[in-house]
């Protein structure tokens, strides 16, 4: 009997090696906790009563989602991880899962979120985390990620709707302020992983990605950071200059963004190796920091504003 034979009359497959830890790191708990943090944000600045137990279940349903497009991304990405010496020890390069168990953990995943947040929410939000999940995944992933060097720009969208959903979540509606912390996110994403790929090109170029600094080089990929770092700096004051939040967001907001723009700078006048990756690592870290600062701000803000009539009137 061939070996062919053999296997096909095999009746005991393989027993899984996973542990939980692998499956939990398929969910990406890093990128998860940021997409919980600013969903919070969304949702505490929408306007009206939102009952707690509903608002856990949004929130949970949108970390899960957020999860679910982890791990269908490690699974659509296997051959490419692989190749990375920043992902090589991921669970599926490791050989801990393999792809169909984490497509099917990450299928059910996705449709118990969405389902789950469509039911006990509103169908709103339900077809926002849908759509967002759809976007990372076959948008961004399958698509964008292999094909184009603007993969970061239109693929960050992903990484952005989280407050949108949760603000659909507790209104029903889509409106200015949380289209305001998308564009946050939107325009952050670019400065943030071109700075990663500034340090980490070999390995993209190694895996066959075409990231900004592998297909335009490096300098043109400086001047990215810094144009998108500029038009952040705009962005991020928006929501102060439209009078939707007071002066202390608006100078945290610049503080901020003035350390952003002298990275970024900073980046760009780097040019000999070992300068420039110190210079890439700085902006890569600060651009994590400077995020959940802008974001936390807001959210005191809010506290402060749903607070203060309570203590006014004592």
């Amino acid at each position: 009997m061939s070996v062919l034979d053999h296997n096909a009359l095999d009746i005991n497959p393989r027993i899984s090696e996973a542990e939980v830890g692998d499956y939990i790191a398929l969910l990406k708990p890093r990128v998860m906790s940021l997409v919980i943090f600013t969903a919070l944000v969304g949702m505490a600045m929408a306007p009206g009563h939102f009952h707690p137990v509903l608002a856990f279940t949004s929130l949970l349903c949108i970390a899960v989602g957020a999860g679910a497009s982890g791990a269908l991304n490690m699974a659509l990405e296997g051959d490419i991880d692989a190749k990375m010496s920043r992902t090589a020890n991921r669970p599926i390069p490791r050989g801990r899962i393999t792809r169909p168990e984490a497509m099917a953990f990450g299928m059910t995943l996705s449709f118990f979120s969405v389902m789950t947040l469509g039911i006990l929410v509103n169908w709103i939000a339900g077809a926002l985390l849908a759509f967002t999940i759809f976007f990372y995944v076959v948008i961004y992933t399958m698509w964008l990620k292999r094909w184009t060097a603007q993969n970061i720009v239109i693929g960050g969208a992903a990484g952005a709707l989280p407050p949108v959903v949760a603000w659909a979540a507790v209104t029903g509606t889509v409106d200015v302020e949380p289209l305001l912390l998308f564009a946050i996110i939107f325009f952050w994403t670019p400065p943030h992983f071109w700075a990663l790929a500034l340090f980490r090109s070999d390995d993209y170029a190694r895996a066959g990605i075409p990231m900004l600094p592998n297909v335009a080089g490096p300098d043109a990929t400086r001047l990215q950071i810094l144009l998108y770092t500029i038009v952040l700096i705009a962005v991020a004051a928006a929501p102060w200059a439209l009078g939707y939040f007071d002066a202390v967001y608006g100078i945290v907001s610049l503080i901020l963004g003035a350390g952003m723009l002298v990275l970024a700078i900073n980046v760009y006048l780097r040019r000999e190796r070992s300068q420039s990756l110190r210079a890439t690592r700085k902006l890569f870290a600060f651009s994590i920091l400077y995020l959940f600062v802008l974001f936390a701000t807001l959210l005191a803000e809010v506290v402060f504003r749903a607070l203060a009539p309570m203590v006014g009137g004592a």
